[in-house]
C-alpha cells in the first residue's frame, strides 16, 4: 500500500517513481524546499506519482579539485541513498571560475566518474539525464560564459556519448529568455518554471 507524506499541502506518494535533482545554487533556488526552486516546480508539475527530491549545494562544482567540490557535500551522499529512479544532473557553472577552470583537463575525467558513481547507485531500469546549464548572460563572480557555450558543453555532450544517459538542453531552452535572470546568472520564478517544465517533458515522454 503507497504511503503518502505531505509535501506544500499536496499528498506525495513515498512509493512512486523517484526523481533526484543535483546541481548547484540554480538548482537549491532560493532554498531546497522552497516552492520557487525548480524542483518544487518539477513536484508540482509531475503530480503525486513522483516524489522530487533537490539536491542541489549553492556554489558547488563538478571538478573534485574545485573550490567547493559537490563530491564533498552532503548532499552527495544523500543523492546517492535516495534510489532514484531518475536522477537530473545540473552542474558546470561554478565550474568556470578562473580558480576552477585551471583544472579543466580534469573536467572530462571527473563528469564522467560523477556520472558512473550515480548509475552505480541506481537501479538498472533507472534513467539518468545530464542538462546542459542555463546561459550566462552576464559574467559575475567569476563564472565565465564563453567558458561554459565554448568548453563545458562540448565536453558534456561528449560525457553523454561516452556514458549512454540522455541529455537535456536546458541552454538551447532558456538561450532567449535573459529577462527572468535578474543577476544574468540565476533563473527567477518564472525561469525556474521553465526549466521544470523543459524537464518534466523529458520524464513524462519516457514514463508515460
Amino acid at each position: 500500500m503507497a504511503i503518502l507524506m505531505l509535501f506544500g499541502g499536496e499528498g506525495i506518494c513515498q512509493d512512486g517513481i523517484k526523481v533526484a535533482c543535483v546541481g548547484n545554487s540554480i538548482t537549491q533556488g532560493p532554498g531546497r524546499s522552497h516552492p520557487e526552486s525548480y524542483p518544487m516546480q518539477l513536484q508540482e508539475i509531475l503530480g503525486e506519482e513522483y516524489l522530487v527530491k533537490n539536491f542541489g549545494v549553492s556554489g558547488s562544482t563538478l571538478l573534485k579539485s574545485g573550490d567547493k567540490p559537490y563530491w564533498e557535500e552532503p548532499q552527495f551522499e544523500m543523492s546517492k541513498n535516495f534510489d532514484a529512479d531518475i536522477l537530473i544532473l545540473k552542474l558546470g557553472t561554478n565550474d568556470t571560475k578562473p580558480q576552477n577552470w585551471k583544472f579543466h583537463e580534469d573536467f572530462k575525467k571527473d563528469y564522467i566518474d560523477l556520472v558512473e558513481t550515480f548509475k552505480a547507485s541506481m537501479k538498472e531500469t533507472s534513467q539518468l539525464y545530464i542538462c546542459f546549464p542555463v546561459p550566462i548572460f552576464q559574467d559575475n563572480w567569476g563564472i565565465t560564459s564563453s567558458i561554459l557555450e565554448n568548453e563545458i558543453i562540448p565536453i558534456l555532450k561528449e560525457v553523454a556519448e561516452i556514458t549512454g544517459v540522455l541529455t537535456i538542453d536546458l541552454h538551447k531552452e532558456m538561450s532567449e529568455k535573459s529577462s527572468l535572470f535578474p543577476d544574468g546568472i540565476h533563473p527567477d520564478k518564472e525561469g525556474n518554471r521553465v526549466m521544470a517544465e523543459k524537464i518534466s517533458s523529458h520524464i513524462l515522454k519516457k514514463h508515460l
